[in-house]
């Protein structure tokens, strides 16, 4: 999960009003979002989602993402409640599944971080449970007080997801090198994303070296992200994933207005034009690369 800490009121406005782009043209391969937040998307939605997504909001962010070309999702939990929360859509919803984790932001806020471990251990467990994460580093929210409590909450993710044999979804930011550090020093798991990949051109080749998936987010579309798109472009599709962190980083020419899975193509396409690559080869690839991540569902 992100944040735009730029924006202006009135486009943190147009977002709780619940201003969502409008469709993109469908893809013809379907891909899968990721890295998700319904349970915020829905919220930024106006009046719990009904306003935009229906009655049923959790079930028409899906079906409208579902209309797009985007047939899947992953949940992603950033606290002990976003966690149990996207089990239970997950256990609903076939087209879901979850991951479960502590954002790195939160471990600090926690007066017994380990009890809340715990619980994330024992969602981990189930089958509907694909990964875990979001976990990691974060030295732009967090200060030098919060940092040991974040990494010792990062090593403990790190240690669950490889203890049940699951993906590790890692959160990056302003935190390069001392990401690689945590993961040499604990060994990473079979199966390593990069969350909303952020680094440069050098970082890329570095994670791709070691055999990490990078999921590429709506920011790869902003004008300023030529770094950005240069690291897409040393990335092999068969290492790279979609995603939208919705309702955060939503891609142009919709930056400000909250983003949904439904809004992957732009992600897509953008990511296919810096790469050179025909969009229907580039979305089977992440699709393989998703598998290979999240499994079958």
């Amino acid at each position: 999960m992100s944040e735009q800490p730029n924006e202006s009121r009135q486009e943190r406005a147009a977002r709780r009003a619940g201003e969502f782009p409008p469709p993109p043209i469908p893809l013809a391969v379907p891909v899968a979002d990721s890295h998700t937040h319904i349970d915020i998307t829905v919220s930024e939605a106006g009046g719990g989602g009904r306003d935009v997504f229906g009655p049923d909001p959790v079930s028409g962010a899906i079906a409208a993402a579902a209309n797009a070309g985007v047939d899947r999702l992953v949940q992603v939990g950033v606290d002990v409640e976003s966690s149990r929360w996207g089990l239970a859509v997950a256990r609903e919803h076939s087209a879901v599944v979850a991951t479960v984790a502590l954002h790195p932001n939160e471990a600090p806020r926690l007066a017994n971080l380990d009890e809340a471990l715990r619980i994330i251990e024992g969602l981990a467990a189930d089958e509907r449970v694909r990964g875990i994460g979001e976990t990691g580093l974060d030295t732009f929210r967090t200060g030098d007080e919060g940092r040991p409590a974040q990494e010792a909450s990062f090593r403990a993710h790190i240690a669950i997801a490889k203890r049940y044999g699951k993906t590790l979804v890692i959160h990056d930011r302003d935190a390069h090198a001392d990401v690689l550090r945590v993961l040499d020093d604990e060994g990473a798991p079979d199966t390593v994303v990069l969350h909303c990949f952020s680094g440069d051109e050098q970082f890329a080749a570095e994670c791709v070296r070691r055999g990490y998936l990078l999921s590429f987010a709506g920011t790869v579309t902003f004008g300023s992200a030529t770094a950005l798109r240069a690291a897409a472009v040393v990335t092999p599709a068969e290492q790279m994933l979609v995603e939208t962190d919705a309702p955060y980083l939503t891609p142009m020419p919709y930056r400000g207005r909250p983003n949904a899975s439904y809004l992957i193509p732009l992600t897509v396409r953008a990511l296919a034009e810096a790469k050179g690559a025909d969009v229907d080869e580039l979305c089977t690839a992440i699709s393989g690369a998703t598998r290979r991540a999240f499994g079958h569902w």
